[in-house]
């Protein structure tokens, strides 16, 4: 579930939303379906829930999605209003709860201002120091840093200290930097941590020009243009604290972590908590969708999706389709993966 989490705005509010948007696109919003589907599948599966508690989520989950795609305006809480909320609920709490001590010991391992070398933290070359501390220098990326100030007074960037952050071998070979800044005069300091990650090309299925042209759009050319207007529609709290700049000659993506951000981990499900979770969580994607369509557009995709979200047993919707194929070329993948490694 970590493509979506509790998220907070710039003046502390906080809500579920859609965290890991590297891949987003104009396309067919039928694939956030599936990927949700298959990931509440995953925890179902991991919390050791029988296979018929998997199908009641995913039916479950297409209600709230619809619902939520025809109430624009209600929260999702609302679209699962009567559901065991349990986890969705413990988790805002465990985020409301957080602060910068908690993001520093995660993230940097102390609350001194320094970023320590060692597995993850990689020592920068020159020219990279020196691309960071221009960043922060620029009137971009200090009027987003500024405006997400509780005190809006215009004050000093400094920056502390930076890395090479590696962050699994995804990062490698692609620009990832952990940067650590000084809001404020000496004794009246905050410190900040930013993420700055090199935006590529979506692996995604983005629509085609000619259906962007149909519709009027047009998918962003610059890869850090594409991650953060497709935040900004998505996930709006997480999208304001994102800006598209360029280091080093590539396309990034510089982004204010926050100790609130937090991956939805759901442990130790009941049956109830898993198809309110699922229906809840639903309507958040359901609400993203929502707010980038007409009102004749939700209609028209709702209508798409009831035609083909069959229950019969002897032909079962897209949405389980979709999940029973990703779930077996998973498990294909895993037992391959063990059998290489335990017998190599």
């Amino acid at each position: 579930m970590g493509n979506l989490g509790p998220v907070a705005s710039h003046d502390g509010r906080i809500e579920i939303e859609i965290r890991d948007v590297d891949q987003a696109v104009i396309g067919n919003p039928a694939h956030d379906i599936v990927r949700l589907a298959l990931s509440l599948a995953s925890a179902a599966r991991g919390n050791n829930l029988p296979g018929v508690t998997t199908a009641h989520m995913l039916e479950h989950m297409m209600e709230g999605y619809l619902r939520a795609l025809q109430r624009p305006v209600a929260t999702a809480a609302d679209d699962a209003s009567g559901d065991d909320l349990a986890p969705i609920q413990r988790s805002l709490q465990l985020s409301s709860e957080r602060s910068w001590r908690h993001l520093a010991t995660e993230r940097i391992e102390g609350v001194k201002p320094v970023i320590p070398l060692g597995k993850r933290f990689w020592a920068l070359a020159d020219n990279e120091r020196t691309a960071i501390e221009a960043l922060f220098k620029e009137e971009a990326t200090l009027a987003m840093l500024k405006k997400l100030a509780v005190n809006r007074e215009p004050r000093k960037v400094k920056v502390v200290d930076a890395a090479y952050w590696m962050k699994g071998c995804s990062s490698l070979g692609k620009l990832r930097y952990a940067v650590l800044l000084a809001v404020g005069k000496r004794g009246e300091r905050e410190y900040r941590l930013v993420d700055i990650k090199e935006a590529v090309d979506a692996a995604a299925p983005a629509a085609s020009k000619q259906a962007l042209k149909k519709i009027g759009k047009s998918q962003p050319e610059n890869f850090a243009d594409r991650v953060v207007t497709g935040a900004r529609a998505l996930a709006p709290y997480l999208g304001e604290r994102m800006l598209a700049s360029n280091l080093l000659g590539r396309p990034v993506v510089v982004r204010e972590l926050m100790p609130q951000d937090l991956k939805l981990e759901i442990d130790a499900l009941t049956r109830e908590e898993a198809v309110g979770a699922a229906r809840f969580l639903a309507a958040v994607v359901g609400k993203a969708h929502a707010r980038q369509m007409d009102a004749a557009t939700r209609k028209r995709w709702s209508a798409e999706l009831k035609r083909h979200n069959s229950k019969s047993l002897d032909a079962p919707g897209w949405l389980w389709r979709s999940v029973v194929e990703l779930v077996a070329e998973h498990e294909v993948a895993y037992l391959e993966h063990c059998r290489r490694y335990a017998i190599a």
